[in-house]
């Protein structure tokens, strides 16, 4: 693999910075969020972080597959702002519009009939099931505007506005926070500065952490909707909300690969969670806290992944190779110094992070262990993650599908049962299953970039 020269470098690597930054930001205030939400509501007890993270796995099912969709209207977009053609651009975020109002639809109806059921799918003990039966029913009753907020925020990133996205999640995230302090804990006395306040609260506990969740995503998702409204590149004003087949059918090739590979793996992922959750109460709240911790210190790798796509997608849109070659060999060795860096931390840091969310040693403890194992696996695993964001950058989705179900399956899920149901293994063990997974997918997905199969252009 060959680097450019210094100054190309150096351009090469502002303009990937300039694209990925913005993303990564959101994200960070994404995780922050997610941060001060785990810790409140685990100063509620170990049984109320259990509760929420009874059904997490089924919400990165619904949200995985809405984001695999956006993955064909991404690689679309991106290649035809690459190619000047901003008439097709705007025929593709009217169809995405149309999507979102679908798939909308038809994700709030199947995960508002299903919530009670859900927390026994998933072999939640007995005494949690109805509270976290209440938590995933308003937390995802405004499904039409989450799926708003995913699919035409990936409207607005590939045509490389990267930055409304991002201050629509600040905001989301402000609202969300702001919401938690009055609605999940009681009217209570604090003092400030030697000055006793009376802060006003409902008292709702964790359906109060559902309530401002859902209403904050009210809000992000109808920002984003007037946001692309206005958009002077690719607004959908003046375009057809009918299905136009000439823009869906390329969409759907890139996008059904991707969606087939994300609800499959997501449904591992539940299997993976459900086996957990049979562990008992302490390993589903270390498991949950765990989840929480790490997704921070993947931030560098999934905003590196965003820009990727775009970037790649762009220069296969313009047929230009040469820039092609530039971004994807500058981007590995970005992202790995990046996982270097956030794996070192989230290794040093474990115990003290865990122990910002839970009070239990025996949580704190077997969570601060976990995070230590698969952080000495991050800058493998951001190997995966790049090379999948080019490959989604020029359509090529099919590979990512089999390489993924093969891990997720025959890896993580059937290690899993054999570690947890057949051995009477633990925690650690189910992340073990997890580590190799991702250390499978490095090698897939490295074979892969080196071969060149990925690059539509490498015979110009």
């Amino acid at each position: 693999m060959m680097l450019p020269n210094t100054n190309e470098a150096r351009a090469t690597l502002r303009v990937i910075l300039l694209l990925a930054w913005p993303t990564m930001l959101e994200q960070i205030m994404q995780s922050a969020v997610q941060y001060i939400d785990t810790a409140m509501v685990g100063a509620l007890g170990t049984q109320a972080t259990a509760a929420v993270g009874t059904t997490t796995t089924i919400g990165w099912l619904v949200q995985s597959s809405i984001t695999a969709f956006s993955i064909g209207f991404l690689s679309f977009i991106s290649k035809s702002c690459g190619a000047g053609d901003q008439r097709a651009a705007r025929r593709a975020a009217a169809q995405a519009v149309l999507a979102a109002l679908v798939i909308g639809g038809l994700c709030t109806v199947l995960t508002v009939s299903l919530s009670r059921s859900i927390p026994v799918w998933m072999q939640a003990e007995p005494q949690i099931r109805p509270l976290a039966s209440r938590y995933f029913f308003i937390l995802y009753l405004p499904m039409l505007f989450r799926t708003a907020g995913i699919l035409l925020g990936t409207v607005l990133r590939a045509a490389g506005d990267t930055k409304t996205p991002m201050k629509a999640g600040l905001l989301v995230n402000c609202i969300n926070v702001t919401l938690n302090f009055l609605l999940i804990y009681p009217t209570r006395k604090v003092s400030l500065l030697g000055c006793a306040l009376t802060l006003p609260g409902a008292g709702w506990g964790v359906e109060g952490a559902a309530a401002a969740s859902a209403i904050a995503y009210t809000w992000g998702g109808a920002q984003i909707a007037w946001a692309l409204w206005r958009h002077p590149v690719i607004s959908p004003r003046g375009q057809s909300l009918k299905p136009d087949w000439d823009i869906l059918r390329p969409c759907l090739r890139v996008a059904f690969p991707s969606m087939l590979q994300r609800f499959v793996s997501s449904l591992g992922y539940v299997a993976f969670a459900s086996m957990i959750n049979s562990l008992g109460e302490a390993a589903t709240a270390a498991h949950t806290i765990a989840n929480t911790v790490e997704s921070a210190f993947y931030i560098p790798g999934y905003g590196m992944q965003t820009a990727a796509a775009t970037l790649t997608g762009n220069a296969y849109g313009a047929q230009d190779q040469k820039r092609m070659k530039s971004l994807t060999n500058m981007f590995l060795p970005v992202e790995v110094g990046l996982m270097c860096l956030t794996g070192g931390l989230l290794f040093a840091s474990a115990p003290q992070l865990m122990g910002i969310f839970s009070h239990s040693q025996e949580v704190i403890s077997l969570g601060a262990t976990v995070l230590r194992m698969v952080a000495v696996s991050e800058p493998l695993y951001g190997v995966s993650i790049i090379v999948e964001g080019i490959m989604m950058g020029v359509g090529r989705t099919r590979a990512p599908f089999l390489y993924n179900i093969t891990g997720m399956w025959c890896v993580r899920v059937l290690g899993t049962y054999l570690c947890t149901q057949m051995l009477g293994l633990g925690l650690a063990a189910a992340w073990g299953c997890m580590i190799a997974h991702n250390l499978l997918l490095f090698a897939l997905y490295l074979a892969s970039y080196l071969s060149g199969r990925w690059n539509p252009l490498r015979s110009l």
